[in-house]
């Protein structure tokens, strides 16, 4: 979101919360504007919420969606509570040391938050500055319309789209995963779990990603290595993740940690 890059004007107080509906459909109104007809959505987290609510939305425009720890249900009475406190710090007293570990505890593993016996890992010290640099205001209007977000279960059954989804294994959010790929057509979605990982799998093992999303985008024929040489599978055909993802010894040492799921049929 605009809102929350860095350098983005603090949203004045009299602005509306938008609501995630609004949000998606703003994601349309871009598309309109630069003129295009179907877009590969890669979201994380929140973001991962609007666009799958985008996809049930626009279904035409969606050739499909590539999710990272995927919010797709209410918030529970705990979470909207604890985002109540949260954004009461930070709209009195900003982005305090309280709102920083939150979020960070939201977004990465205990493992790269270190502890005191061992430092925190580079990526969450570079999230610290980042978060100092954001704008309280916007964090805070952003916080509100994801605390009142619905849930989409019913609505995924209405995507027409493959989905991939990477969630880590110590994620909050990875119940939530675990319930979207189970309710999603099973005939073109998978799930990728990464162990020793927290919701930002692009952050902590972004290595992870790179088979799963090789064989993800084969399908469309946005990559194909030189040695296949079959045409490329129709969008809406089955899921062309090859068996051997399911291989870890396919995979080498450092893809040891991945775990696909594709759901079968019933």
């Amino acid at each position: 979101m605009r809102v929350l890059q860095l350098g983005a004007a603090p949203i004045s107080s009299d602005e509306p919360v938008l609501s995630l509906d609004q949000l998606a459909d703003q994601v349309a109104e871009v598309l309109n504007f630069f003129g295009l007809e179907t877009v590969m959505c890669f979201g994380v987290t929140a973001g991962a919420y609007i666009l799958t609510l985008f996809a049930t939305k626009y279904r035409e425009h969606v050739l499909g969606l590539i999710l990272v720890s995927p919010l797709c249900k209410a918030p529970s009475w705990s979470e909207w509570l604890y985002m109540k406190v949260v954004s009461n710090l930070l709209y009195f007293y900003g982005m305090c040391g309280l709102v920083k570990e939150y979020l960070l505890q939201r977004y990465f593993s205990k493992e790269v938050r270190g502890s005191s016996q061992v430092p925190e890992s580079d990526i969450v010290q570079a999230c610290r500055s980042l978060l100092d640099e954001k704008q309280s205001a916007n964090v805070w209007w952003f916080l509100q319309s994801i605390n009142g977000r619905h849930d989409l279960t019913e609505a995924l059954k209405k995507l027409q789209c493959r989905t991939l989804i990477f969630v880590g294994e110590d994620s909050p959010f990875h119940s939530e995963a675990l319930h979207m790929s189970a309710k999603l057509d099973k005939r073109y979605s998978a799930l990728v779990e990464v162990q020793g990982c927290g919701s930002v799998v692009t952050e902590e093992q972004p290595h992870a990603m790179l088979i799963p999303m090789e064989y993800f985008l084969m399908g469309y024929g946005l990559y194909r290595p030189s040695q296949l040489s079959y045409s490329p599978r129709s969008p809406l055909s089955p899921l062309c993740i090859s068996p051997e993802l399911l291989s870890p010894e396919s995979m080498g040492v450092k893809l040891k940690p991945i775990k696909t799921r594709i759901p079968a049929e019933v």
